[in-house]
């Protein structure tokens, strides 16, 4: 059985990738309000100790199946000048 998003839950996990301080440290994706979301999250250090810092985003394109095709032409076609 696959994972389902439920509305207002999600999924965290380690950024294996990570290579530079300013990517997070974990990422996942979560459901508010009916829309899926991206959830970045990077661990700071504040006067109370450490915590996380979240950012949510638009989700990106999953796939090649969901881009829009590039135009082709025809190069065999006569040129109107």
């Amino acid at each position: 059985m696959a994972y389902e998003l439920r509305d207002n839950s999600g999924s965290l996990f380690k950024n294996e990738r990570k290579e530079t301080e300013s990517q997070p440290g974990y990422t996942g994706t979560v459901m508010v309000n009916g829309k899926e979301m991206r959830l970045a999250a990077w661990v700071k250090e504040g006067k109370r100790g450490k915590f996380f810092s979240l950012k949510f985003d638009e989700p990106r394109e999953q796939n090649a199946a969901t881009r829009q095709p590039v135009k082709q032409i025809d190069l065999d076609d006569e040129i109107p000048w």
